[in-house]
């Protein structure tokens, strides 16, 4: 059996036995069946038992809960939504951008209500979000991102910080300024996954474990091909994010991309007191030392690169979690940070890796086809904890007829264009990412972006 604790400091310290649960022997027929114990999986069923409690729900799993993403991501249970605002508006309109951004909101406060409802030790606190700039030219993008935000008449939910008022919150060396969101919650993300996989199982669901997903077939009969049986059901659910990619009806239309974290040991109280931090919000900022951060309940900071891989072929391997030189780059990056953890010396005690899914258009896809009897939720694009919430109440309405301010979101209706084949889209994506980072440089070096977009950021945005 795999070691699956040593996948993620949050899967070792999940408080719970990762024992697989038993896997699927022969055919079963159920009303609903969700490839995926990860968070979109998993609040599907989630909600689907308490809107209709008859129901008979079978989730399907290759390895444990929270094995993938929902186990190893960095803890961030924010507003943000993986499609950029200003194309949600000229795409939807500003009333329809408008409800995605307040259903987010919305999402963030289920996971904290679902998690003391069920009692599901999560560690969710929201004391909102810190997006800081370490450099004067990385300003302009919160002025801008707050006038987005007016547009749409949410800007009360947002503030613009400048150094001092930043300084009352956390101390990172070189901040200039920042933007806070109110939207913004810590949680530990494997904690959480594991817990609402017990409390699904509380609600009637069944879970398989240790049964791979090879197929699927739709109307007249659906059903989840497994290598332990066939799982027949008047709905499936395809919900393995960037996992979708080794389904051959789906290995364009999502490729799985890697993220990574390191996390040093505890603090004592003295450098916390140096360093501030006391409310635990989570943390992100640009450049090329740029990453997302984390404070966890016992006294830790957990610090992620913004540097990624893409695999060949959409070809997910563990050897693909173990970059060590983005690990690297990621502990230079926290040094840079918070030079007090260099100067006493501070250890980082893990290191872990993981792949999220990313659509052509960077929009998720939440819908529901009952001709097919297919209903799918992807492509969160590393904006997951409270995306995949939100996905899961929509799945629910849409599967059990229900007509809601959920059903029409614009994410009910998507599309994405599919990936282009090998070997262009590995050139492609390994292209954009190293000019963008090149791009970051120049604008370190010169203290302002590009005029004119280069090549790279023209092409990243088509």
């Amino acid at each position: 059996m795999k070691n699956y604790a040593g996948y993620s400091f949050w899967l070792e310290h999940a408080q719970d036995d990762l024992t697989p649960r038993p896997p699927l022997d022969g055919s079963v027929h159920v009303d609903v069946a969700i490839l995926g114990a990860g968070f979109s999986g998993l609040w599907t069923a989630y909600y689907l038992s308490q809107v209709d409690p008859s129901l008979r729900i079978a989730i399907v799993e290759a390895e444990i809960a929270g094995f993938g993403a929902s186990g190893r991501n960095g803890g961030w249970c924010v507003a943000g939504f993986p499609c950029p605002t200003e194309r949600l508006i000229n795409t939807y309109g500003v009333d329809a951008a408008r409800a995605v951004y307040q259903q987010m909101y919305t999402s963030v406060d289920e996971v904290g209500r679902v998690s003391a409802a069920e009692d599901i030790p999560s560690n969710f606190v929201k004391p909102g979000t810190f997006d800081i700039a370490r450099a004067p030219h990385l300003l302009a993008g919160h002025q801008e991102e707050l006038d987005v935000f007016k547009r749409l008449g949410l800007e009360d939910n947002y503030r613009l910080l400048n150094a001092e008022e930043l300084r009352e919150h956390i101390r990172v060396h070189n901040a200039v300024g920042a933007i806070w969101s109110k939207h913004g919650a810590s949680v530990q993300p494997a904690a959480l996954a594991r817990g609402l996989a017990r409390a699904v199982e509380r609600h009637g669901v069944t879970i398989y474990e240790q049964t791979f997903v090879r197929d699927y077939e739709l109307s007249p009969k659906p059903r989840l091909i497994t290598d332990r049986g066939d799982v027949w059901a008047n709905v499936i659910v395809l919900a393995g994010e960037a996992y979708l990619s080794r389904l051959p009806k789906l290995e364009r239309q999502i490729i799985p991309t890697t993220s990574h974290m390191v996390i040093t040991e505890p603090l004592g109280d003295e450098m916390w007191e140096r360093i501030g931090w006391q409310d635990r919000g989570v943390v992100t900022g640009g450049g090329t030392r740029g990453g997302y951060l984390n404070k966890t309940i016992d006294g830790r900071i957990a610090f992620g690169a913004y540097r990624s891989v893409y695999p060949y072929g959409s070809k997910i391997t563990d050897e693909l979690d173990r970059q060590e030189a983005i690990f690297q780059h990621s502990r230079e990056s926290a040094y840079d940070w918070f030079p007090l953890l260099r100067l006493k010396g501070v250890r980082f005690t893990h290191a872990w890796g993981g792949v999220l899914g990313v659509p052509r258009d960077r929009m998720p896809r939440m819908a529901y086809n009952p001709g097919a009897g297919l209903a799918t939720a992807r492509g969160y694009t590393g904006e997951g904890v409270a995306t995949s919430n939100l996905s899961g109440r929509i799945l629910a309405d849409l599967i059990t007829g229900k007509s809601s301010e959920l059903t029409e979101l614009p994410m009910t209706r998507h599309q994405s264009p599919d990936w282009e084949p090998e070997p262009i889209r590995w050139a492609g994506a390994t292209f954009v990412r190293k000019s963008l980072q090149r791009i970051e440089r120049q604008a370190e070096e010169t203290g302002r972006y590009p005029d004119k977009p280069p090549l790279a950021q023209r092409i990243w945005r088509r």
